[in-house]
């Protein structure tokens, strides 16, 4: 059975950060892009970032860039998502999801249950 599990999510103030994680099992995370996405209840499901099986290639959403950094551990089976200078647009429910293509845009064939992220002062 394979299983996506986030955790690290929390409450923190403006400009504030947070590192989520997500590990996998079930499937060897390595031979898949892995993506975080967020959503916000009443707006559509935003793709954060996403990185390839290589860990060549990575993009961020305009909205995040230079804030937020991927990364992935293989041997762990896990990726990350390392959040800086948070702002409160950057509340909602961040999900973690694997993909056998390239891309935000792409189908993602597994996902995690989501980490809540609020930020407020």
């Amino acid at each position: 059975q394979v299983q996506l599990v986030e955790s690290g999510g929390g409450t923190v103030q403006p400009g504030g950060s947070l590192r989520l994680s997500c590990t996998a099992s079930g499937l060897n995370l390595d031979a898949y892009t892995i993506g975080w996405f967020r959503q916000v209840p009443g707006k559509e499901r935003e793709g954060v970032s996403c990185m390839s099986s290589s860990a060549e290639s990575i993009l961020y959403a305009d909205s995040v860039k230079g804030r937020f950094t991927i990364s992935r551990d293989n041997a762990n089976n896990s990726t990350y998502l390392l959040m800086n200078s948070l702002n409160p647009e950057d509340t909602g429910i961040y999900y973690c999801a694997a993909s056998l293509w390239w891309g935000l845009s792409v189908p993602y064939l597994y996902w995690g249950q989501g980490t809540r992220v609020t930020v407020s002062s």
